[in-house]
């Protein structure tokens, strides 16, 4: 094709020609591969949902921080539940449309209909294949603990009936964790299991039956099999370093891999210790794969340690996403602390840093960065949709030292956008047209200039401020002549021909490697 490509292009002039294949490459997929070693540019939007008039109560989530968030891919749906406000536990269930952008209210207090009491700092995934939604854990203050309120209770909410189940009272008794507040869960709907990692266990202050009372306890990998209703401890929490051992931690991030079956877990907290290992778990073989034991000096390519992180995967992409965001520690909270958002790439293995959003209020010095992305915080949460590749951010604790009760109730979604198919064609028509009204402006300027606002307008991308510029000085051509040429030592032949050569090297970057000619020099390959 490349072959075809130069022949009509820089041989014979047939730009019709060219773009016809130029837009047959792009729909046979031949542009995938250097789309794919783009890097993404992340665009964030604030979500101005409908108001609702209701029942007299908002028609939105309040502020809260602590809350969880889960999304049914099929429907774009996202579900929220409960939370703190600064100053009580909250027990209500919220669920967004995408598609009407629109909150509704399924729960002003779910406790009220057989369904979870007030809480915060609890987890929740859901099945979508049957399109039931759990929740397990919750913070309980030191004040309010004793015996019965320690016992960690475990919901199924199902979304078709609109009704919650209690699974368990407690699922200590049934074999499965204690009562933990910042831990993780994931489902794996294909076999239908779920699992739950860290957390720390809430404890009776001054328990006496416990020496080890004083020192945090955490808790360690369990599996639930949703049909059975049976738990089974897959790991204990271990201080050992042994290759199948596994620290538990608060604060982490924990990601199912529907594909490869894995479960990926990073970061987090032990104590005061902040952990930057990296580990994957294969579910199916029981098997602990260390990916980073977080000793190397890489620091710089991996997201930092210390920082609240938000975490989502793309199993189809093979990408883990990293939101990383105020530190919950307030010694380590900075004043000039942006979010970062970071990529991991699972096949190569590598880490790589999107954006660090400083940059943000930089670009556009006319709008604060509220109007742009999100502020810094913790306590928020990330949902990701992988059909339509977007996250949504709802909430979270700002960490106004002056304010400390201050939480926040805003909504975003952000896309990652790479160069569409779309984009690329138009930018090759673009490069294509300029050069074909460049070389017709030396001889018949007239029929160049009308070629100009015509066929050329259409391809320009007037939202880019360079390209625009770029457009706006073409007309300067109409006023060379071969003329100009001369001085240079260039006959009208050869500034034509080097100009197309250029334009097809350029168009040929977009091929894959396996099309392309080595890049290079022949000669640099003889050995003297």
């Amino acid at each position: 094709m490349l072959t075809e490509l130069h022949d009509k292009l820089v041989l014979k002039g047939d730009f019709d020609g060219s773009e016809e294949l130029i837009e047959k490459a792009v729909n046979d997929g031949l542009f995938s591969q250097y789309i794919s070693q783009q890097e993404y540019k992340p665009q964030w939007n604030q979500i101005i949902p409908k108001c609702t008039k209701g029942d007299g109560e908002d028609s939105r989530p309040g502020m809260r921080g602590g809350h969880q968030m889960v999304i049914d891919v099929q429907s774009e749906t996202v579900y929220l539940f409960g939370g703190w406000d600064g100053t009580q536990d909250l027990a209500d269930f919220w669920a967004y449309s995408v598609r009407d952008n629109q909150w509704v209210c399924i729960s002003r207090d779910t406790e009220k209909e057989n369904g979870p009491s007030a809480r915060s700092c609890h987890k929740m995934c859901i099945d979508t294949q049957r399109r039931q939604i759990y929740t397990l854990g919750r913070y309980l203050d030191s004040s309010v603990r004793n015996s019965k309120s320690l016992k960690s209770d475990f919901y199924r909410y199902d979304i078709d009936t609109n009704t919650w189940s209690l699974l368990s009272e407690d699922t200590a008794a049934d074999g499965g964790p204690k009562l933990v507040f910042d831990h993780q869960m994931c489902m794996d709907s294909e076999k239908h299991m779920i699992y739950t990692f860290g957390g720390r266990i809430l404890t009776c202050n001054g328990s006496v039956d416990d020496s080890r009372a004083t020192e945090p306890q955490f808790s360690g990998l369990f599996a639930f099999d949703c049909q059975t209703r049976t738990w089974k401890l897959l790991r204990e929490d271990s201080c050992n370093a042994g290759p199948e051992d596994i620290q538990s931690r608060i604060g982490h991030c924990m990601l199912f891999h529907s594909k490869n079956r894995c479960l990926y877990v990073f970061g987090g907290q032990r104590s005061k210790t902040y952990l930057n290992d990296f580990f994957s778990y294969e579910v199916d073989n029981d098997h602990v794969e260390i990916i980073s034991d977080g000793t190397k000096k890489d620091s710089g390519m991996v997201p930092m340690t210390g920082f609240t992180q938000r975490a989502t995967i793309d199993p189809e992409l093979n990408e883990i996403h990293v939101l990383s965001g105020l530190s919950k520690d307030k010694e380590k909270r900075e004043e000039n602390v942006r979010n970062s958002f970071w990529i991991y790439d699972i096949v190569r293995n590598s880490w790589s840093c999107v954006y660090k959003n400083d940059q943000a209020s930089k670009e556009n010095p006319n709008k604060s960065l509220q109007e742009e992305e999100p502020c810094p915080r913790f306590a928020h949460q990330l949902v990701y949709d992988e059909l339509h590749k977007v996250h949504y951010l709802f909430g979270g604790n700002p960490g106004k030292s002056c304010s400390p009760k201050m939480r926040l109730d805003d909504f975003w979604s952000l896309k990652l956008c790479r160069p569409s198919k779309e984009y690329l064609l138009r930018h090759c028509k673009y490069l294509i047209r300029k050069n074909r009204f460049e070389e017709r402006a030396l001889t018949e300027p007239l029929s160049a200039l009308k070629y100009l606002q015509n066929d050329l307008f259409v391809t320009v991308d007037h939202s880019d401020p360079e390209e625009t510029k770029e457009f706006q000085l073409l007309p300067s051509a109409l006023f060379k002549s071969s003329k100009d040429l001369a001085p240079l030592g260039l006959s009208d032949v050869d500034h034509t021909y080097s100009q197309r050569t250029q334009l097809f090297d350029t168009l040929v970057n977009f091929f894959p490697d396996s099309m392309t000619p080595p890049k290079g020099n022949l000669v640099d390959l003889i050995t003297l």
